[in-house]
Parts: structure tokens; C-alpha cells; sequence
């Protein structure tokens, strides 16, 4: 089942965060920083109240949260070379480590592509570091292709 995440989530969602962080971090520790907080609870809690950030959380039989989709409405509006056009970005998407390869990320994703439509989003959007093979490999399986890419060199 999938659901609006709520303030009792705000537990779960932070451990999840910390997953995602630590993966980022293994991969990336020149970027990322160890046991660092993307979000406080504080911030979290900001975050559910506004319905331009929807998060979705999937849950179990029992009701346990196993996974989620950070999602931010984004509109492109007065810009000279750009159609202006509504998105619905995920943010981040994360299943708990212990239940990924089950199908849960597929049904939040599709979870979040329905209720973009709903909205009339033209597009849905996100960001992969290549280092996460795994999520680059899933996003693929769900249809999405590089819309642009960022290059780096290492001074």
C-alpha cells in the first residue's frame, strides 16, 4: 500500500535517509559527507505540510514503512528558451535495504507517475550519481532515458 507520508513516519523517513546518505557516501566520500542528515526533523515536518512536496510512503501488510518517494512540483515560468511546462521531480526515492529487489520501488514510482498525471505534469524527473549503479539500473527499467547529464573532471 502506498500512502501520503505523515508526522509519525518522520522516524522511519529519517532512517531511510540515512540509507540513502551512507550509499552516497560509500560511493562518493569525496562529495558526500559520513553520517551526515539531509533533512531534520524539524525540516521533515515543514516538508508534509507543503503540497508542493508530496511524499509517498510504501508500507507493508503490518504497516511498516519499506520505502519512499520525496517528490517536488516544479513549473518553468518566463523563461526565454524554455516552454513553460509543470514536472514532477523526485527528489529521492529510497527502499529500505532489507526489502529492495522485492518491487516495492517500481509500485512507488509508478505510485508517483499516476499522481503526476493527475496533475497534469508533462514530465517526471530526477537525478542518479552515476556511482549508484543499482538506481541508474531500476530507473532505466522504469522507462526513464538521460534528459542531460553532468560531466566532471577532478582537479
Amino acid at each position: 500500500m502506498i500512502r501520503k507520508a505523515n508526522t509519525n513516519d518522520i522516524p522511519v523517513l529519517m532512517d531511510l535517509l540515512a540509507q540513502v546518505l551512507d550509499l552516497h557516501h560509500e560511493g562518493r566520500p569525496d562529495i558526500f559527507r559520513e553520517n551526515a542528515v539531509k533533512y531534520s526533523s524539524e525540516q521533515l515536518q515543514e516538508i508534509l505540510l507543503d503540497q508542493k512536496r508530496p511524499i509517498f510512503v510504501a508500507m507493508d501488510d503490518e504497516g511498516d514503512v519499506q520505502g519512499y518517494a520525496f517528490c517536488i512540483f516544479m513549473q518553468t515560468f518566463f523563461n526565454s528558451i524554455l516552454t513553460p511546462i509543470k514536472t514532477m521531480y523526485i527528489d529521492d526515492l529510497c527502499v529500505e535495504k532489507n526489502h529492495r529487489g522485492q518491487g516495492i520501488g517500481r509500485e512507488l514510482f509508478e505510485h508517483v507517475k499516476y499522481y503526476a498525471k493527475g496533475y497534469e505534469c508533462y514530465n517526471l524527473t530526477l537525478n542518479v550519481w552515476a556511482c549508484n549503479k543499482d538506481a541508474i539500473a531500476f530507473y532505466e527499467k522504469m522507462g526513464l532515458a538521460v534528459q542531460r547529464a553532468t560531466m566532471e573532471q577532478i582537479l
